[in-house]
């Protein structure tokens, strides 16, 4: 093929006949040949890829290839293709042939059956949070990657779009979480909820007849774990990092607010976010249960020795109590040991106004990288397209799936019957950046990388050197001075 600008959106209402639905056209025809069929003469089809002259010019200059997700076939699209691409992974553990769940070799295997010219090939990369940018910086990173921490306004430098977000919701939940200017740039691998993975047997040895919905009742059984059984009431894994900011902060959203627009909108303007607002909710109410947990001796007895892989046959036997993770764990903890049925997850332990919410979020995403040969690029999406809508992967590993096609959700969800999920609404216009800009500024990284600043909570109520309200004082200057430093208008 011939790399070219696609233009994509074109003459108002054969727009709607080419981008109808989600994955209705079939084939590997180029645009012009869609056009065709849509029966627009050849001179006008000229006319409007000559002259640029479309109803969405800004849209069309960013789409280009030969063809967008919602085209797409599995099945149908590509199966002349012949392509070798390259996909990045942190999934360090399912290219073992002793993971308990599906293996990338089995699932490239089932891909072949449809595809059997496309060949993929998995590298895995255990540091993959800083790998990764490094990776994808350098330009030595193949077809597919699961994005990283990028800023929004990067995403065209690097990736191809799959097309509109009005267009993808008709494909994908999630549909906004890669987006920048109305383009979506990466499809999710799976959806999480967030909550407190538990050991039912430890719970009930403990005394624990109903789940703790406020901080307060989560300490108390945590204290009942630890004055009950000989677990650990609270796994901190601290010497993972990633553990830390990446497995905490996301409940300073809906979970602790049950507000979609908080994170992302009003944070950036809220006068001392990390206060006590008085009723148990906020992220001051998060980071003082890890606080409290330490310093009463609700961890682990050495949390610099802590094992991230160990930990998961641990919480299965019943050695740790609970766990602060995400949906996505649930899986690996069921699959760890000879206990799946005492594995359970629950809701984080915050009530909003008497009702308790879920943090939802996309997990990593898959995005495709926009300097590789057009075969490649169509290769890489039909790749994508079936590992969202036919490999089964997001429930194999406990998550949502992310295609709409899928209703059944895993078994982890059952346990959020009546908690309703919260997922962040996109900045508002003109803030895209300012998130990722008070974040740098602050040296916060509030769901950003922050694990230091997780790790220093721990490191200062075991140390017993500052109290948790002086923790609090601190993350709250440090975010006033960037608001300052940044003339961000305080509306909270």
């Amino acid at each position: 093929m011939k790399k070219r600008k696609l233009l994509f959106l074109f003459l108002g209402g054969v727009a709607a006949f080419v981008l109808a639905g989600c994955g209705q056209n079939g084939g590997t025809a180029p645009v012009s040949e869609l056009k065709e069929e849509a029966g627009i003469p050849e001179d006008e089809q000229e006319d409007a890829e000559d002259n640029e002259e479309v109803e969405s010019a800004e849209t069309d200059d960013v789409l280009q290839g030969e063809i967008t997700y919602s085209m797409i076939n599995i099945g149908d699209t590509g199966t002349d293709i012949k392509a070798s691409i390259k996909m990045l992974t942190n999934r360090t553990d399912m290219m073992l042939d002793d993971y308990t769940g599906k293996t990338y070799k089995e699932y490239v295997e089932d891909f072949n059956k449809i595809y059997p010219n496309i060949t993929v090939n998995i590298e895995a990369i255990t540091d993959y949070a800083e790998d990764s940018m490094l990776r994808l910086q350098g330009g030595d990173w193949g077809d597919i990657m699961l994005i990283p921490t990028v800023d929004s306004v990067e995403f065209e430098n690097y990736f191809v779009p799959f097309g509109t977000v009005e267009e993808m919701k008709e494909c994908i939940r999630f549909a906004d979480d890669k987006q920048y200017n109305g383009i979506v740039y990466g499809v999710p691998t799976t959806g999480d909820a967030f909550g407190v993975l538990y050991n039912k047997r430890i719970f009930k040895d403990a005394g624990i007849t109903e789940l703790p919905k406020t901080p307060e009742e989560f300490l108390k059984d945590l204290k009942l774990i630890k004055d009950n059984t000989d677990a650990i009431p609270l796994y901190t894994n601290y010497s993972a990092g990633w553990t830390m900011s990446g497995q905490w902060d996301p409940y300073i959203s809906g979970s602790a607010t049950g507000d979609p627009e908080y994170e992302n909108r009003k944070l950036l303007h809220t006068s001392n976010p990390f206060s006590d607002p008085g009723d148990g909710t906020h992220a001051y109410n998060i980071f003082k249960i890890l606080y409290e947990a330490t310093m009463e001796g609700l961890i682990e007895d050495d949390y610099t020795t802590t094992d991230w892989e160990g930990s998961k046959g641990m919480l299965n036997r019943g050695e740790i109590g609970t766990m602060v993770l995400g949906s996505w764990a649930f899986a690996q903890m069921q699959s760890a040991g000879d206990h799946p049925e005492d594995v359970g997850y629950m809701s984080f332990p915050i009530t909003v106004n008497g009702k308790q919410y879920a943090s939802a979020f996309a997990n990593y995403s898959f995005g495709i990288n926009k300097n590789s040969s057009d075969e490649n690029i169509l290769a890489s999406m039909i790749f994508v397209k079936w590992m969202t809508e036919e490999s089964g992967f997001a429930y194999n590993e406990g998550g949502m799936p992310i295609s709409l096609k899928e209703t059944e959700f895993p078994e982890v969800y059952k346990s959020f019957e009546g908690i309703e999920f919260v997922s962040n609404a996109p900045p508002v216009a003109g803030e895209e950046n300012l998130k990722a800009t008070l974040n740098a500024d602050s040296e916060l990284n509030i769901n950003n990388g922050g694990d230091a600043r997780v790790q220093a909570i721990i490191e200062h109520a075991s140390a017993g050197d500052m109290t948790f309200d002086e923790i609090m004082e601190e993350w709250n200057a440090a975010w006033t001075e960037a608001q300052e430093d940044n003339d961000v208008e305080i509306l909270y």
